[in-house]
């Protein structure tokens, strides 16, 4: 069974959450001592067997667990704070269970992911989850040029000593007046939403950002005005005034609705092509 836990406030905790943690025959938690925390902030005793089922043991914690399953055991997976499995382990017992065909279940529980969103003031009608992308600039950079066209509101999570990296990556390609938001500590005591263009974001997040946080990024212009090889010849005539071609290409990507890496590239290629 997987379990939803608060992703702040432990008031969140369900009943059924409340329930389970004092039934279990085994609790697999991210953190067994968040575990525990978890387990006195809510003022409860469980007689489960707690284990650990994090990322570098979840490969040989599973056989473990799908063995317990097998014995008719309640196992309770829980991670930190949040639902096992959206960017937290739970997946691999997960598909364990269902090609052993052994029921798995849930107990709903506060999402990071759209808890964010509904607060973002972005589309939420659609919308996609890219959880964290790699820390290496470069591969960075190659994931956020994969969603230059997307146009589902995008939802990341990101640590808070690199979120300015983040947004200055995220306005290279989406450009700076693409419109976002950024929430950190939801259901916490200081709980927060900076809502602007990525530019604004980042102007704001030089200060130094803490807590837990989550990006909401809303999706590419749905229409162009102008056709690409018009919107190329525009981003020529910027760079022609001294403005770096890479920087022009962001800009025109804003505006117009194409992605910064295809106006970029096509700009580097006209410029070859012309005498």
């Amino acid at each position: 069974m997987l379990a939803g836990t608060p992703i702040g406030n432990l008031s969140d905790a369900t009943p059924a959450l409340r329930q389970m943690l004092t039934q279990a025959d085994v609790i697999a938690a991210e953190d067994t001592r968040r575990a525990k925390k978890l387990l006195a902030g809510l003022g409860l005793e469980t007689g489960a067997h707690i284990v650990s089922y994090y990322d570098q043991n979840e490969t040989t914690r599973t056989p473990e667990l799908l063995g317990y399953l097998r014995d008719d055991k309640t196992v309770l997976v829980v991670t930190d704070a949040g639902m096992p499995t959206v960017s937290d382990p739970g997946y691999r017992i997960v598909r364990a269970a269902i090609e052993s065909d052994i029921a798995v279940t849930t107990i709903p529980g506060p999402s990071a992911v759209v808890t964010a969103l509904a607060v973002s003031g972005l589309p939420t009608d659609r919308f996609c989850f890219e959880g964290f992308l790699p820390r290496k600039a470069g591969e960075r950079k190659t994931r956020l040029d994969e969603l230059a066209t997307e146009m589902r509101t995008m939802i990341f999570f990101e640590a808070p000593h690199r979120l300015l990296d983040f947004l200055n990556a995220a306005i290279d390609v989406f450009g700076a007046t693409r419109q976002a938001s950024v929430s950190r500590e939801m259901t916490k005591v200081f709980e927060e939403t900076k809502r602007g263009t990525l530019a604004d974001l980042a102007v704001w997040a030089q200060t130094g950002i803490r807590g837990e946080i989550t990006i909401c990024i809303a999706g590419a212009p749905t229409t162009q005005t102008a056709t690409l090889a018009e919107t190329v010849s525009q981003v020529l005539d910027l760079a022609a005034t001294g403005v770096p071609l890479a920087a022009a290409a962001t800009q025109l990507a804003a505006m117009s609705g194409y992605a910064r890496n295809q106006l970029y590239q096509s700009a580097l290629q006209a410029r070859k092509e012309t005498p």
